[in-house]
């Protein structure tokens, strides 16, 4: 048949009571139009139309078991616009169901389809909906989550092995990608290594122990003038997390390597192989900044997001791969960088070894004794802990 949705449904009684306005605005008009067209197209394509359509005509209603039948249209909106569609698509997914079907408007509402969503409020048949559709994916994604980190977990040992191997450490991402696409398995793959009790030990004492001391010491020994420490210590752009990494950075120095002066200079040049800072807006297409990334056998930190000190995500750069960080703090994101040394087998760099050999020993307490540390990791700990 060539007949329209909308010409099968019985329309006669409303045709005799309702009083189109002259003054009705012809925008209200086009938008019922649009939003009738739009549900009318989508329930075509559905099976078991022809009930709702025959239980309307009978009723001028819809059951409870029909009713529930009209959700196929929270699925259809939420396959083309995402399980979070915007306000204004649920409207008019709403709009339409009571413009195709007069008598399922709500003459006590304001627009008549409330009931379907209410803007407002957030809620209606389709908020609903969209809420069930949202848990289910959510628990999907948990489930598939679960199973890959168990997956990881048992691997472990064979991916250790790799790790303690030269020739194969390296390999690593490319035989485990899902490094690259589910976070929170460096954290995992740490704990197996040293255990609960040690993986925590940064974001349990930095913020206690050590940031108010290293920002102390840095003030005192590396600013010869208050000035001089403003400008180079406290106005880093950073939040005042990765400020006190960075400070650190500044009390422990890389070694001179040759030069005649190491120091503050140096101390900044290697700053830049610690974190770096990719201003990304909204909309901004991150994959573009992923390929000017060039291939350093050291881990670093990418932070994006329009300022430094409003960073939306990290990752951890290692071999030109990206690896999101789990956490969105700049403090769980240096946690989780320093430990990606140790799950996938690479060297400190060498810009930045003393920090960080700083941080194993006397924040994380791995190898203590056993790791070579050079006289200025000694005296800055002996500072810091007295």
């Amino acid at each position: 048949s060539n007949l329209s949705l909308s010409s099968s449904i019985d329309s006669s009684d409303t045709q005799d009571t309702v009083i189109i306005e002259q003054s009705s605005s012809r925008k209200r008009m086009r938008l019922d139009d649009e939003a009738k067209k739009l549900v009318e197209t989508i329930l075509v394509q559905k099976p078991g139309v022809e009930r709702i359509i025959n239980e309307y005509n009978r009723t001028k209603s819809l059951g409870d078991e029909t009713r529930r039948k009209m959700v196929i249209l929270a699925a259809d909106m939420t396959e083309k616009n995402g399980t979070s569609p915007p306000r204004q698509v649920k409207e008019k997914y709403a709009r339409g169901i009571v413009t195709l079907f007069p008598y399922l408007s709500d003459t006590f509402s304001k627009n008549g389809y409330e009931h379907y969503y209410d803007g407002e409020s957030g809620t209606g048949y389709l908020a609903w909906r969209i809420k069930t559709i949202q848990r289910g994916l959510a628990k999907e994604r948990r489930a598939s989550f679960e199973a890959i980190k168990k997956k990881m977990k048992l691997t472990f040992d064979f991916r250790h092995n790799m790790v303690l191997d030269p020739m194969q450490s390296s390999d690593i991402l490319t035989v485990f990608p899902r490094f690259k696409d589910i976070k929170g398995l460096i954290e995992q793959d740490f704990v197996l290594m040293f255990g609960e009790g040690v993986s925590g030990k940064l974001l349990e004492k930095w913020t206690t122990a050590f940031k108010r001391k290293v920002i102390q010491q840095c003030k005192i020994f590396q600013a010869p003038s208050p000035y001089i420490f403003y400008v180079l210590c406290v106005y880093t752009g950073w939040d005042s997390d990765l400020s006190s990494i960075i400070h650190l950075l500044h009390l422990i120095p890389p070694s001179a390597q040759g030069q005649k002066r190491p120091g503050k200079v140096s101390a900044s040049q290697a700053e830049k192989h610690l974190v770096v800072f990719k201003k990304v807006c909204f909309g901004t297409n991150i994959e573009e900044h992923f390929r000017e990334i060039t291939a350093i056998a050291q881990p670093y930190l990418l932070a994006v997001g329009p300022q430094k000190n409003s960073v939306h995500q990290y990752f951890i750069i290692l071999d030109q791969h990206a690896i999101p960080c789990k956490s969105t703090s700049s403090l769980g994101a240096f946690d989780e960088l320093f430990k990606a040394h140790f799950v996938f087998g690479t060297s400190y760099n060498i810009m930045l070894h003393n920090m960080f050999t700083f941080i194993q020993t006397t924040v994380y307490n791995i190898d203590v004794g056993k790791v070579k540390e050079r006289p200025c990791v000694a005296e800055v700990r002996a500072r810091l802990l007295s």
